[in-house]
């Protein structure tokens, strides 16, 4: 194709030029009033002069048309798997590219789009921007989706396109399409354990009236809890009885439907993380001394424990005679702490304690029976539990760990994390101990005892218990044998970890989910699934995860550090995974909670229908009773209407690409110099007559 144009490239700068041409058109003009004999001679020769000094120059180019792109996006969403749509679209996008190539004078190019990583679902129009990003808009022919319909980046307008063509959706999917569904319309992302919580939601079902009455389960980290009746279309309250502090995962799943396009909407998913607001403790110290403060300290630098905290300082045995109602002491509430509100309490901490007549028995039995049922209890012991006085010798020594052998070593020596210890949460890590001797200072009295339970995750000399944890009942106990921890609190020989050992031992007698040493967690990062495995044993067992389609996969577990095995799953499918190993569950949902790209998975044709008629396209279906009906496909100029029944158009390519340039100077060279030279002889001619 070629072209031509007129340019300038004047001689003298352009205000020059423009004040001669001014002055010479002056001139002219009185000449002409003058009546003067040959003015217009004159004129046209002034005239020739100025355009002489224009230099005009006369320009061909030589131009090749561009082929027009068109852009075919095809949408391979989690969505686009559902019923038959996987082979509408395999049948349209070759339907279409064997068009497009009949037309000839196109380029096409194809550009698959799956599932958004970020969870914003069907994201076809930012794909194709970035696919166009190096093609001048008036290149772009034109773009069509293959897609069920729905998309999640919709243009408001069709300015924000970039480009001037028409944009085709063909619509996969059947107009019979149904499917049953549930939407969360409210649930918390954080709650406190123990005060009231629910949740939100709807079903909904294309093919049932609203008023419906339909079963819904709720499930809690897998178990279920709960069941519904719930009408279509109803927002509906439920209550969440949540019974543990931690990551928490609520599953709401209305019955399925027969014949619908899938079941995974039919499940709601609801992560939350249930906090403790206030963990209550009572400490109670039986004299005071030096380790005494360690303890409080400990308790009330944690933001999350209110203390309770008495300490005896008057024993019933040391009566001498002063009057009550002189004393500043308050009594000790025994019946009201140990009786009437024990419940209350989330642990209860005895601190030097021993049996003087200010406990009955029967509270101490009581103390006992609360530790079976969920509640937890501390002996931090000094020289009394290896007395008479002891702890062991009441009916609170049945949930004790250790009994104690009636000695007391007191040398220097420093605790040591057992084997066991090591891959125990509370001393696994701990800072210091990886080093022999460990990296802290001796301790110089240890309280002589036989463990008769749980786990000695630390010892002292001849490795007899130093602190020992164990499970009894639904309820936890943990004995620390000496008295001497006070010395790391106060920097002796460099101090030690007292911190986060005394931290972490009361967090997991409070049962905090991360000190778990028996547990299976799983968790998503990004697209991969891991699964770990927490345990004292030497070896973890297989474990077996099943994916949101119930298809199982079993993962080997390697140790990662002492105690904890792990394992992955790479590009794990988005949704709710559920692992096992035989005796322990975990849940993790891969990408968010509730995609977006399963919410809705009825194709649909509305969505796309504004955007299609901004830019002169159209939206139909792909698929007629099962039968594929894909529209002609002509070629359309820029101002014809793009679309019409059972077919679609592609605007021509307005792009070229400059092969060459002719050009001509019309005032240099000899043709110039005979313009001029004729005019002026003409003008000498007028004038010679």
């Amino acid at each position: 194709m070629n072209g031509y144009s007129l340019s300038f490239e004047p001689v003298l700068p352009w205000p020059v030029i423009a004040v001669l041409a001014v002055l010479l058109a002056v001139v002219t003009a009185l000449l002409f009033w003058r009546r003067m004999r040959g003015a217009w001679l004159r004129g046209l020769a002034c005239a020739l002069l100025v355009l002489a000094l224009t230099n005009p120059v006369a320009q061909r180019e030589q131009r090749d048309m561009l082929p027009g792109v068109v852009a075919l996006v095809v949408d391979d969403s989690g969505s686009q798997t559902l019923g038959n749509r996987t082979k509408q679209t395999q049948d349209a996008v070759a339907g279409i590219k064997q068009r497009i190539a009949a037309l000839g004078g196109f380029n096409l190019r194809e550009i698959h789009v799956g599932d958004s990583q970020s969870g914003g679902g069907t994201q076809l129009f930012s794909a194709l921007t970035r696919s166009l990003d190096d093609v001048p808009p008036e290149q772009i022919s034109g773009a069509i989706f293959v897609t069920d319909g729905q998309v999640h980046d919709i243009p408001a307008n069709a300015g924000q396109l970039g480009f001037r063509a028409p944009v085709h959706a063909l619509v996969t999917g059947e107009r019979t399409d149904k499917d049953r569904r549930i939407v969360l319309r409210r649930a918390p992302r954080f709650a406190i354990l123990g005060e009231p919580q629910s949740i939100d939601y709807t079903v909904l079902d294309s093919a049932l009236p609203d008023g419906t009455p339909l079963t819904v389960k709720m499930r809690v980290d897998g178990v279920e809890v709960a069941t519904d009746r719930a009408e279509v279309g109803e927002v509906r309250t439920i209550d969440l009885p949540l019974r543990h502090a931690g990551h928490t995962i609520v599953e709401l799943e209305v019955e399925p439907e027969a014949g619908e396009l899938t079941a995974q909407n039919n499940v709601a998913v609801a992560e939350m993380d249930v906090v403790r607001e206030h963990l209550r403790v009572l400490l109670v110290s039986g004299e005071p001394h030096a380790g005494e403060r360690t303890w409080r300290n400990a308790l009330k630098s944690d933001a999350a424990v209110d203390l309770v905290h008495f300490t005896i300082l008057r024993p019933p045995e040391k009566q001498d005679g002063t009057p009550i109602n002189e004393l500043s002491l308050i009594a000790f509430p025994t019946r009201e702490l140990f009786d009437q509100k024990i419940d209350q309490f989330d642990l209860i901490v005895f601190d030097r304690y021993e049996q003087r007549g200010v406990l009955p028995v029967s509270y101490y039995d009581n103390i006992a029976n609360y530790v079976r049922q969920g509640g937890a209890v501390l002996v931090a012991s000094g020289p009394e539990y290896a007395g008479e006085g002891s702890l062991y010798n009441s009916p609170l020594g049945s949930v004790l760990p250790a009994v104690p052998t009636g000695e007391t070593t007191e040398q220097p020596f420093y605790p040591m994390v057992s084997d066991i210890g090591r891959r125990h949460p509370v001393t696994r890590d701990l800072p210091g101990s990886d080093t022999n001797p460990p990296k802290w200072s001796h301790w110089f009295r240890l309280i002589d005892s036989e463990a008769t339970g749980g786990q000695t995750v630390m010892t002292g000399p001849n490795d007899l218990p130093l602190l020992q944890l164990a499970h009894e009942g639904e309820g936890r106990a943990a004995m620390l044998l000496s008295d001497h921890e006070w010395l790391w609190a106060r920097g002796f020989e460099g101090g030690g970890p007292h911190a986060a050992l005394l931290r972490r031992v009361l967090h997991w007698l409070m049962k905090e989910p991360d000190l778990e040493e028996e547990a299976l967690r799983a968790r998503a990062d990004g697209r991969t699934l891991i699964v770990e495995r927490q345990t004292l044993s030497d070896t973890a067992p297989t474990v077996k995860v099943t994916d949101p389609s119930g298809k199982p996969e079993a993962v080997t577990l390697k140790q990662a550090e002492p105690g904890l095995w792990r394992g992955t799953i790479p590009n794990a499918p988005l949704g709710l995974h559920r692992a096992e190993d035989g005796s322990l569950t975990a849940l993790a949902h891969v990408g968010p909670a509730n995609p977006i790209e399963f919410q809705d998975v009825l194709s649909d044709t509305a969505k796309l229908g504004p955007i299609a008629n901004a830019t002169g396209g159209s939206v139909s279906r792909v698929s007629e009773d099962g039968r594929l009906t894909l529209p002609r496909i002509s070629t359309v100029s820029a101002d014809a209407p793009a679309a019409g029944s059972g077919w679609i158009g592609l605007r021509r390519s307005a792009a070229s690409v400059l092969k060459g340039v002719d050009r001509l100077p019309l005032f240099s060279g000899l043709l110039g110099l005979a313009i001029l030279l004729g005019a002026f002889a003409a003008l000498w001619f007028r004038e010679s007559r």
